[in-house]
């Protein structure tokens, strides 16, 4: 298949990340406002959400549309793309694709990081480019179109909806692991804690979520892995004191419409609210996009036999296994 050369590097600007653990809470924000609904309506899939653009890939004539099985789908399995959207730079740095299997009572994710090469109008990019290229459309069928499933809906969360729902919930009492130094003027950026148990509003919670090392390189040692542990401890005291405080569901409900997009209706988020509280929320499982950095191709390369796994164990909501043609993602 002859595809474009990937693009010169520009130059690199240091944007803020998004941590999984908000994503993750703000989901969690989403299903409540969906209980909060007086009416409960399963979902029902958009129109040709086949997820196949082939016209994003090449015009290579070898691009084939999507095969018949696509249109054949598992019952009650749903795929929804959340995003954070960088409020500051207009881009969606933190992507998590997740599989809703309310049949097998399963709701699986996967991280995708921002440097994944894939191919947006016919030329290789990295997969952040796909927000600035068309916004949350674009982004959805750039997904869909690498991983080779459909993505039936979206949520597209503001950085601000975590600091509000800390804020909201009066705090954390967290452990914060070790002690945190590190800044950066650029993203006027300063986290200056120390280890040990404390009371954490929004924005030091924001800083916690947020940090890899500090100033001198120490840190984690393992700063992706010692950082998501951290999130999920941090995840877990936040679910708890949401869900004692039950008085507060119109606030959720009201940090959610002010800060949170979705082309889901209330009564479709009350149906998953349902679905999600009959499975319980340990549920939920998420893993990164398996992949390496490619010096040469200044992308991050997915492992592909690795991801179909991924996909076909828990993201696909089609009847038919996917294969390896059907994912498009730029290969070393």
């Amino acid at each position: 298949m002859n595809r474009s050369d990937p693009q010169p590097r520009r130059p690199r600007r240091r944007k803020r990340s998004w941590p999984r653990t908000i994503l993750l809470i703000v989901f969690v924000l989403a299903i409540l406002a969906g209980i909060y609904a007086c009416l409960v309506r399963k979902p029902q899939v958009r129109p040709d959400p086949a997820g196949s653009t082939s016209q994003d890939v090449s015009s290579s004539s070898s691009v084939s549309s999507e095969p018949a099985p696509v249109k054949e789908r598992k019952d009650d399995f749903f795929t929804i793309l959340v995003s954070g959207l960088d409020d500051e730079h207009g881009g969606s740095d933190t992507n998590i694709l997740i599989g809703f299997d309310a049949k097998n009572q399963s709701i699986p994710g996967v991280s995708i990081p921002r440097d994944p090469g894939v191919y947006i109008n016919g030329h290789a990019y990295k997969i952040n480019y796909a927000y600035n290229a068309g916004g949350t459309e674009k982004m959805r069928d750039t997904v869909a179109d690498a991983m080779g499933v459909p993505v039936d809906f979206y949520v597209e969360v503001n950085i601000k909806a975590f600091v509000k729902l800390v804020d909201e919930i009066g705090g954390v009492d967290f452990e914060v692991p070790l002690n945190m130094n590190y800044d950066d003027p650029l993203q006027n950026l300063h986290i200056h804690l120390k280890k040990g148990m404390q009371h954490l509003d929004g924005q030091n919670a924001l800083k916690v979520v947020r940090f890899r090392h500090n100033n001198d390189g120490s840190g984690y040692g393992t700063e992706d892995i010692g950082r998501i542990g951290t999130q999920q401890a941090f995840l877990k005291a936040v679910f708890k004191k949401m869900l004692a405080n039950p008085q507060k569901l119109t606030s959720y409900v009201e940090i959610f419409s002010e800060y949170v997009k979705t082309d889901l209706a209330t009564s479709e988020l009350a149906w998953f609210g349902q679905q999600a509280l009959l499975m319980g929320l340990d549920k939920l499982n998420f893993e990164t996009l398996p992949g390496v950095w490619s010096e040469r191709l200044k992308f991050w390369v997915v492992d592909q036999d690795a991801a179909l796994e991924l996909i076909n164990n828990g993201l696909n909501p089609c009847a038919a296994d996917r294969t390896l043609d059907d994912l498009h993602f730029v290969s070393d």
